[in-house]
């Protein structure tokens, strides 16, 4: 045999001998054996590539609210990406993309040879990328024995991403390798996907990016911190340069155009989207953890399937709504400051200034409570660092400020501020179209709808009434302004309760339901609730959807018991929505990110009322701006009674502590409370702390900015309707009625009489 034979001979046996071994050590590579190369993605993995997908948050009108998110990431389609940014990427990171099935035989061999050079080049192509980044093939959860010895575990995961780009080269198309790629992709400052960089980078859509924009994203990829546009903008401006110049050898710009973009600034316009950005930030809140137990029930992961969650909030009903209560509240705010004068508004009963308040309030902190734990109880480093001013951003109306505070001072400070819940729905349908749980949700987290319950006032009264009516009580039936007086027994002790009017005056005169309810006359409401019996009056709230504890006592006809802003405007929903409860409805659909729906919600209702007795209701609610003296008059120093009916109900508590009005309409009904974060922090007087003064002009600033926007006319309100035929009499005589006081037995005769438990309640209107 001749020399030349042999060596054909040794050169072919070579090959196979290195073919055989690399499809061996590929095979076991794939197959994992015996644990030493790490896993490998099965075949649901490989057709269902898993991404942290963020969950978007939209308006009934389409409008994105927010997002939920861990890694803030949000596909789009290969047609909503700018043809520049694929330009760039193809002639940057793997110009014969095209030309291969996922492996560039040329580069891979080419990176020996830039090696030797010193020239740090990727030989990756896009489709290996993609593989690396889809499953995460140089992560811990990776590696196998072998990945933990240097240059092997690199050798290991180079084989992988080959087998993995093959098989995504064979299951998608070019264009989709791109979309999946480009929607994969990290471009730092907590930007995934280019949809998210566009918006972080340039505060534009994905669609509109220019060539030097889309050259400077695509530039950041090749290390997202060191070419950051905002953390090292000379990098970044050199880098997108660099990637121009590519984009010219590839003959996809000219030189003059290379020329002119080199020439242009970077032009961000940066801002890092959060969680806690956009509108309705209380409502998103909340609405995250009614969504989480539904994604706990099914499956589901909020922050990273990528879920569209569809809600009945109306976008700019939500603006308008926030604007209004920003609007009041600064103003309101402003008062209270030159109310207190600089004196403490945490105040007892008697008036006196409440001793250690603020102390007493830092120890229910959590900052307070990790340094218990940390130093132990009542080590002198926690007074120290409790009262040790640093820098801090505190929350004023005029905007965030910079300041140095100890964290005594900030709790000092914010205890001062006025709250607020305010909440619209759709009687209809029950869809909440609005909901502001509190003044600034970035510094003020608690949410006043929904999670906050305070005592509601005259605002319950309407529930009295209405389980008056429907027990056949007549709307006309004159009842006196007299004093009353229960007495009952509780833990041993005799309980003797007189309500008093607002005022404290009794007229002696006899009011009809609705001019009672205008006035909102205590003892009147009284003496309605004793016709029916607590029980009854606690019983008809219940049907009317108020889910919080309320207690039978004789003072729950004057809203002695809590309950949140949420309920109440359930119930009074229902008078406008002829006697059928409709329970609050906030979420419309779920979606997963492919579009298929997973949850539409089911309306759930009851009637609770006859068409007639919801139709009194709604009378009696008219009469508080209709009626001479009505406490919701003050609705008329807005512009949103032409053409339009509106009722309302409003609510003040001891003290001036909370204030309330519930207003309706035919298309809308809602509910605002203000007030302290503590009870005790208050207005003194009727003149400024009434819910007339403090929640009503909230609801009217909003209706004033919905009636006076050209798009939201099919809200206008309208006229109430009444049935057909009405069986119960409401055209009562208009001017009350002296009622003789040593008759008043004839009325208390009438009361049905039960169980009553202890009260504490003084004067409310």
């Amino acid at each position: 045999m001749s020399t030349y034979s042999r060596s054909v001979i040794i050169l072919w046996t070579l090959f196979i001998g290195i073919l055989y071994n690399v499809v061996l050590y590929s095979a076991l590579i794939r197959i994992n054996y015996l644990g030493l190369f790490g896993r490998m993605p099965d075949l649901e993995m490989m057709e269902n590539p898993k991404n942290n997908l963020a969950s978007e948050v939209y308006s009934s009108d389409g409008i994105l609210l927010g997002k939920y998110f861990r890694e803030n990431r949000s596909p789009v389609r290969y047609e909503e990406i700018s043809p520049n940014v694929i330009h760039a990427l193809i002639a940057t990171e793997d110009v014969r993309f095209e030309e291969h099935s996922g492996i560039d035989l040329k580069a891979s061999f080419a990176i020996f040879w830039y090696l030797v050079k010193g020239d740090q080049r990727g030989s990756s192509t896009l489709t290996q990328q993609l593989a690396k980044n889809l499953y995460k093939t140089r992560r811990l959860a990776s590696k196998g024995v072998l990945g933990y010895v240097p240059l092997v575990n690199t050798l290991i995961a180079k084989i992988k991403e080959w087998q993995l780009a093959i098989a995504l080269e064979r299951k998608y198309t070019k264009k989709e390798i791109l979309t999946l790629y480009l929607n994969t992709v990290d471009f730092g400052s907590t930007a995934f996907g280019i949809k998210v960089a566009s918006k972080t980078f340039f505060n534009i859509s994905q669609d509109s990016l220019t060539v030097p924009q889309a050259a400077t994203l695509v530039g950041v990829l090749k290390a997202p911190t060191t070419y950051s546009p905002v953390l090292h903008p000379d990098n970044a401006l050199r880098r997108r340069n660099t990637v121009l110049e590519l984009m010219q050898a590839q003959q996809l710009l000219s030189k003059a155009d290379v020329t002119k973009y080199k020439a242009q600034a970077l032009g961000l316009d940066y801002e890092v989207e959060k969680t806690t950005d956009g509108v309705a930030g209380y409502f998103r809140s909340i609405l995250s953890k009614h969504v989480q137990e539904w994604c706990k029930k099914n499956g589901y992961d909020l922050y990273s399937d990528g879920l569209k969650i569809y809600t009945t909030i109306d976008y700019k009903m939500q603006v308008y709504a926030e604007e209004a209560v920003r609007e009041h509240m600064s103003d309101l705010q402003r008062k209270f400051f030159k109310h207190w004068n600089g004196e403490a508004p945490w105040r007892y009963k008697n008036k006196d200034v409440i001793p250690n308040f603020v102390e007493d309030a830092s120890k229910r902190t959590d900052r307070y409570k990790s340094l218990v734990e940390y130093y132990g109880k009542g080590h002198d480093s926690i007074e120290i660092i409790m009262k040790t001013k640093i820098p801090m951003q505190v929350f004023t109306w005029d905007g965030v400020k910079d300041t140095l505070m100890s964290p005594m001072d900030s709790i000092h400070y914010y205890k001062h501020f006025l709250h607020t819940g305010f909440m619209t729905m759709e009687p209809q349908t029950g869809y909440i179209k609005t909901w502001v749980g509190g003044i600034d949700f970035k510094f003020f987290k608690y949410d006043h709808v929904q999670q906050s319950y305070r005592q509601p006032g005259s605002a319950f009264k309407p529930f009295v009434y209405s389980a008056a009516v429907s027990s056949g009580v007549a709307p006309c039936t004159l009842v006196p302004d007299a004093p009353i007086t229960f007495e009952y027994d509780e833990e041993g002790k005799h309980i003797i309760w007189t309500p008093k009017n607002a005022d404290w005056v009794y007229t002696y005169d006899s009011l009809n339901f609705r001019q009672a309810m205008a006035r909102s006359i205590n003892t009147v409401a009284a003496r309605v609730m004793k016709m029916v019996g607590p029980e009854k009056v606690v019983e008809h709230a219940k049907a009317l959807g108020i889910k919080s504890p309320l207690r039978a006592v004789p003072s729950v006809c004057l809203g002695s018991s809590d309950v949140n802003v949420y309920d109440m405007v359930g119930a009074y929903g229902t008078f406008v929505n002829k006697g059928i409860w409709t329970e609050p409805i906030f979420i419309e659909r779920i979606e997963d990110h492919n579009g298929n729906v997973l949850f539409t919600t089911i309306p759930n209702t009851k009637e609770v009322l006859s068409e007639e007795e919801a139709a009194v209701m709604v009378h009696l609610l008219k009469g508080g701006t209709e009626e001479r003296g009505g406490t919701s008059q003050a609705l008329f120093q807005f512009d949103v009674f032409r053409g339009n009916e509106i009722g309302g109900k409003t609510g003040t508590t001891s003290n001036y502590s909370d204030g309330w009005f519930m207003g309706v309409t035919t298309k809308l009904v809602g509910g605002v409370w203000v007030g302290g974060e503590d009870r005790s922090i208050h207005f003194k007087n009727s003149a400024t702390g009434e819910g007339s003064k403090v929640a009503l002009p909230i609801f009217g600033r909003f209706l004033e900015k919905v009636y006076h926007d050209p798009e939201l006319q099919h809200m206008k309100s309208g006229y109430f309707k009444r049935p057909a035929k009405m069986s119960i009499n409401i055209h009562c005589p208009y001017r009350a009625l002296k009622y003789p006081v040593d008759s008043t037995a004839a009325i208390d005769s009438l009361a049905v009489e039960g169980a009553i438990l202890p009260d504490e309640m003084e004067v409310l209107e």
